[in-house]
């Protein structure tokens, strides 16, 4: 069978024109062949076929299709680096661009799982280095034979799936919002509804994790601690450090050993500390202030962990640091104590914020009410903001389309992954606190995992408490 071809693309202003039929001849030989013959299955296969199995339980009868996602364009001809949308890698085990996961329904209750992806580029018409995105511009890519080894399914070329979508009969669900092409191939035949309820499926298949992510978040989250220790040692005590230096710094460790980082990097010196989501990152952390660090490192498997630390950069807390620094400590201590199989979800965060309002009605900011009232009225969230935590996993906002029965509203399981984070944040323009507290922004951020009997911090490599983070830094310097 011929594969489908596609035409050549050309810069519109590129400096070559044509191709002579010599060189074009050229380029059709003298290249050695490099199929690999004695792959075995990634260690991931093994769970992918098991997610795809309940996957089909779910929806007998119907085609169902998962993308992985397009190439966005970042400026004129160069893309934002490529990630493969959640749900497709957490199905394949893959990460390639354009591919689609398809289940077909059998004759029987079942599915055949089959997936498009795009193979070796075409050597004969001369593909492989006359289109920019062939190989030798890009890099090699698998074999159709090779992906069949390595992610344990079959796989055809993706340049069919269009018309192999188009031709399928019954009902259909597809993942939108990924690739237009499909979505386009099965507009007669989709429903927005169904495929929003496929959606919210999809999200709530990975709530609870299986050994081999758990592996993966416990790997992501020890190189995250490694990252927090590069930054450390960067970090100058007498001189200003710039806030992209950190970052920068933690990116290296990230793609190091990852893929990238799971979430844009939050390097928050001084009052950039109480902005949450502070990624301009164009500041300078100064001896005194505070850095509130809030990163991830991602795996080369899409597993992220987030973690914070906010961190004296001088070495040692102020007084007013060391206040604010232990009640947050004091909060995480409470959500973490929180969370165990069978409590709500919510109870983790109720138990956090509680504790928050307690410190801030004692230090006499909600004048003559009670730490019952105040948190009765959400006043303490003037200063505390957020909620205390989310699910972690391929996003560093996990299954946020899930079930709300199933998610917040429901109980903790053995094999959730959930972030605790409390934090307590002084705008520098607030003229409801005294002056010192003005300015002053603390979050500690951990990865709990809840077992059969508890829970397991799984960044728990970095040091939580006031005394110990000093004696920390002190280490790192030296």
């Amino acid at each position: 069978m011929t594969e489908p071809t596609e035409p050549i693309k050309y810069r519109k202003n590129g400096l070559t024109r044509g191709v002579t039929e010599e060189l074009a001849e050229s380029m059709r030989h003298g290249w050695a062949d490099t199929e690999r013959r004695d792959l075995e299955p990634t260690a991931q296969a093994a769970y992918t076929g098991p997610r795809r199995a309940t996957l089909s339980a779910a929806f007998p009868g119907e085609l169902l299709v998962v993308p992985s996602g397009t190439p966005k364009v970042r400026a004129n001809d160069t893309d934002y680096p490529f990630r493969a949308s959640s749900d497709y890698a957490y199905l394949t085990g893959d990460q390639s661009q354009d591919a689609v996961l398809v289940l077909e329904p059998t004759g029987e209750s079942g599915h055949r799982a089959v997936l498009y992806l795009r193979g070796r580029s075409d050597v004969e018409n001369g593909e492989f280095w006359l289109d920019t995105h062939g190989e030798l511009w890009d890099g090699r890519r698998d074999s159709l034979t090779e992906s069949e080894r390595l992610l344990g399914l079959p796989c055809r070329d993706v340049r069919t799936v269009h018309g192999d979508l188009g031709a399928a009969t019954g009902p259909v669900r597809v993942l939108r919002g990924y690739d237009a092409g499909v979505e386009e191939a099965l507009r007669e035949r989709s429903d927005a509804e169904r495929d929003a309820e496929f959606e919210v499926f999809l999200s709530g298949l990975r709530l609870v994790k299986d050994e081999w992510e758990i592996a993966e978040l416990r790997f992501a989250c020890a190189a995250t601690a490694r990252g927090f220790e590069d930054v450390v040692r960067v970090l100058g005590t007498d001189t200003e450090t710039p806030e992209r230096l950190i970052e920068g710094t933690f990116f290296v460790r990230a793609r190091l050993e990852g893929n990238d980082v799971g979430y844009s990097t939050i390097a928050a010196a001084g009052p950039h500390a109480t902005t949450l989501h502070w990624v301009r990152n164009t500041g300078q952390a100064r001896p005194g202030d505070l850095l509130l660090l809030d990163a991830g490192v991602e795996t080369n498997h899409l597993y992220t962990a987030d973690v914070t630390r906010t961190l004296p950069v001088s070495g040692r807390f102020t007084d007013i640091q060391r206040k604010v620094y232990d009640a947050v400590y004091a909060a995480q201590e409470a959500g973490i104590a929180a969370v165990r199989p069978g409590a709500d979800f919510r109870d983790f965060h109720h138990a956090a914020q509680r504790e928050l309002a307690e410190h801030l009605t004692s230090w006499g900011l909600f004048g003559d009410l009670t730490a019952d009232k105040v948190y009765e009225l959400g006043l303490h969230r003037r200063f505390t903001l957020a909620g205390t935590g989310h699910m972690l996993g391929l996003d560093v906002h996990d299954c946020a389309h899930s079930r709300a029965e199933e998610h917040v509203d429901g109980q903790l399981l053995p094999g959730m992954v959930l972030t605790v984070e409390p934090g307590i944040y002084f705008q520098e323009n607030d003229l409801t606190v005294p002056e010192e507290y003005r300015g002053i922004g603390v979050r500690i951020e951990d990865d709990i995992l809840v077992t059969a009997d508890g829970n397991e911090n799984l960044s728990a490599d970095l040091p939580r408490r006031s005394d110990e983070v000093e004696a920390w830094l002190a280490g790192l310097r030296g």
